[in-house]
């Protein structure tokens, strides 16, 4: 049985080590991720599949979150994936607030070090209208619940030192630093700023073709 074993490694060595370096990219380097959810629609879509640099931030040991080295910081405005040990749950969200900050909401309107942030109208539903949002230079759409939400407004919190505080685009319908606190940078998996592919839920899982590579 053993020689066997042996036999059948030695002969399908090519594509075992073909997949063990695919696995530790992915682990390391770069990686795809599912959305099933709405929580940052509008700029990301239940159905999305979007590319992530995982070397956006650290250097990590493969398949731990061990980081080697610090290769940057997560910014205001960056969309990031982690792995949340509050929620025990991988998610994505973007990053409002980073170390030294001191971040408030007020009926959906973000002020960010005492500074309000500047919003444009970009459409509107009977239940929810969209709103540019302009952070610190980043400008992107969040969707917000006509009539407003129990999760629309906070008092002002500060930042501290390697944590950050996010939130989904789809403001009033989202999981995130309002529920579960302040997210730590080691959780912080790395970075999206693009749709690999997308399927469409409400259409048989059929490809979205004008969403594919599409640039958040």
């Amino acid at each position: 049985m053993k020689q066997g074993l042996a036999r059948i490694l030695r002969e399908n060595r090519s594509i075992l080590v073909f997949l063990a370096l695919m696995f530790i990219f992915r682990s390391a380097c770069a990686d795809w991720n599912h959305v099933p959810t709405g929580s940052m629609k509008p700029t990301i879509l239940e159905g999305d599949y979007i590319l992530v640099d995982r070397m956006a931030y650290d250097l990590r040991l493969p398949f731990t979150h061990i980081s080697l080295a610090r290769l940057g910081e997560p910014q205001r405005g960056d969309i990031v994936v982690f792995d949340s040990e509050a929620s025990d749950n991988r998610l994505v969200k973007r990053v409002i607030g980073i170390p030294g900050d001191t971040v408030a909401l007020h009926n959906n309107r973000l002020s960010i070090n005492g500074e309000s942030i500047t919003y444009e109208p970009a459409g509107e539903t009977s239940l929810s209208r969209d709103m540019r949002e302009n952070l610190s230079g980043i400008e992107h759409l969040v969707r917000l619940r006509k009539g407003g939400s129990a999760m629309d407004s906070f008092a002002p919190v500060r930042i501290p030192r390697d944590s950050y505080l996010v939130l989904g685009d789809n403001r009033d319908n989202s999981a995130d630093s309002r529920v579960i606190g302040l997210v730590p940078r080691r959780e912080i998996l790395g970075r999206t700023r693009s749709v690999l592919l997308s399927l469409d839920y409400d259409n048989y899982f059929l490809p979205r073709s004008d969403r594919f590579l599409q640039a958040l």
